[in-house]
């Protein structure tokens, strides 16, 4: 593995950090070594350039994990661009939004997609249509400061909002990563996430740093990402709760012998499921973890602690620095509950376009997660829940006001309240309570949702009801209606 450059941008160091003949991508049926994989985000960033982008443009893509979505968030760094991707499985209103919001200069995506949008200020390039440039961009010094990606996450009211993310940002988080999970440059990552996450984009970022092969890999079906284990002899694998329930119900029969390093972040893991795994997977070293999108990763907790303390989500990762703090902002007793707050450089920069919500949660240089939390007397960090209405399903953040909102816009609703509610499978489900307007609204609803809005958005339950509760100020009363779902 060759040393650092202290000349060159963080990022750029990703490309260069394997032999340049080892193997550090598997995407599109294709294996790119770190060489190959070096050029690729070259001539991706000279082709992004060619297309009329200048630094500071942002560039979104929509698609799969395709071997350009690998390669784009380098690409863009490379070329002083900055990168906003859209996860897949959003629909047309959500990529609008974020389009939009990002004011992006250019979507690749697939031409599927792109014949679904309705855009007048966004240049679009269709997937298959997509050429690279000829001369590749040599590695950059870009300023560690300069923004490199706007990731999109839902907060507990309105639209996704976009998290403005620093090279700095991105390479430490890669680092502090690799560091803990011991990654090597024999892992290979199975990854199965998102890229448009910050979990899942750091799957490459992490193997990458470690000089190891990341495997893009896109599934519908939990017994497929089974036979892609045993295929690719996976050691690191990457999940959020829900994946893990599905994966824990399959038949292995030493197809997982490969794993050596299993993580879990985006929920809670119930004490069952964590054993299951470690009976499932008794080699591998389970990392129970926790992040928000705002600071990226914030604790872990030592494999070697998992079985006595499943509840855990450990201690404070490298470059991240953690507190519990009171509503005075003063620091709480270790055992006593309050709102987790982080700090470091990990800390994203804010909210884009967005400078009243960037004051709420970032000050003086720290986030406010609303997560509440308590630290206990063995040091270790444990999640209680969270202050705000935030739905949590399937690892994603999910807006109460977002799903409203589309509920409202079908036509098919007069009034409307949506709720998370305990699930087994899904960490959360969304459950709408919803005064109709007109006949068939029900029919009307399912039919809109199914049109509009991707599977994690849409309420797993609707509540019909004649009327709303309202609280003695006139607003719904949403206290009442959630005691009620949850009793």
């Amino acid at each position: 593995m060759r040393p650092p450059d202290a000349s060159l941008s963080p990022l750029d160091h990703l490309t260069i950090r394997g032999e340049a003949g080892a193997p550090a991508l598997v995407a599109d049926g294709a294996t790119l070594s770190y060489a190959e994989l070096d050029q690729a985000v070259g001539r991706t960033g000279a082709r992004l350039l060619k297309a009329g982008l200048k630094p500071g443009d942002r560039v979104a893509s929509w698609m799969g994990k395709t071997r350009l979505a690998c390669v784009l968030p380098l690409a863009a760094a490379r070329a002083g661009l900055i990168h906003v991707p859209i996860n897949p499985v959003l629909r047309r209103a959500q990529a609008e939004h974020i389009l939009a919001d990002s004011g992006a200069a250019l979507l690749v995506a697939n031409r599927a997609r792109l014949d679904t949008l309705s855009l007048n200020d966004t240049r679009l390039i269709a997937l298959e249509d997509w050429q690279d440039g000829v001369d590749a961009l040599t590695p950059s010094s870009r300023d560690p400061h300069d923004l490199a990606a706007l990731l999109y996450t839902s907060g507990s009211t309105g639209r996704p909002k976009g998290v403005m993310l620093s090279h700095a940002n991105l390479w430490l988080g890669a680092v502090s990563v690799a560091h803990y999970l011991r990654l090597a440059s024999d892992d290979r990552t199975l990854c199965v996430l998102p890229l448009a996450f910050d979990y899942g984009q750091n799957q490459l970022f992490s193997t990458w740093h470690a000089g190891g092969c990341a495997v893009a890999f896109d599934y519908l079906l939990p017994r497929e990402v089974l036979r892609a284990v045993e295929r690719h002899r996976a050691t690191v694998l990457a999940g959020v709760p829900p994946l893990w329930l599905q994966l824990a119900e399959q038949e292995w029969s030493g197809a997982g012998d490969s794993l050596r390093t299993l993580t879990n972040s985006g929920g809670h893991l119930p004490e069952p499921l964590v054993r299951r795994l470690r009976s499932l997977f008794p080699h591998a070293k389970l990392h129970l973890m926790y992040g928000l999108t705002e600071a990226f990763r914030s604790a872990s907790l030592d494999p070697v602690l998992v079985d006595a303390h499943p509840d855990a989500v450990g201690t404070a990762i490298p470059f991240a620095e953690l507190r519990v703090v009171r509503p005075d902002g003063s620091s709480a007793d270790p055992g006593e509950e309050g709102e987790l707050v982080h700090a470091g450089p990990l800390v994203a920069h804010g909210y884009w376009n967005d400078p009243e919500r960037t004051a709420q949660r970032f000050r003086d240089g720290e986030v406010w997660s609303g997560d509440r939390a308590v630290i206990g007397a063995d040091g270790l960090l444990r999640i209680r829940g969270r202050d705000d209405a935030m739905i949590k399903v399937s690892g994603n953040r999910v807006s109460p006001t977002e799903i409203e909102e589309a509920a409202l816009a079908s036509g098919a609703v007069a009034d409307c309240a949506a709720f998370g509610v305990p699930d087994e499978r899904l960490g959360q489900a969304i459950v709408l309570v919803a005064v109709a307007n007109g006949e068939d609204s029900d029919d009307r609803l399912r039919r809109y949702f199914a049109a509009e809005l991707p599977a994690h958005l849409r309420p797993s339950r609707i509540d019909w009801r004649d009327a709303l509760p309202l609280s003695p100020n006139g607003k719904i009363d949403r206290a009442a209606l959630q005691r009620e779902l949850t009793s």
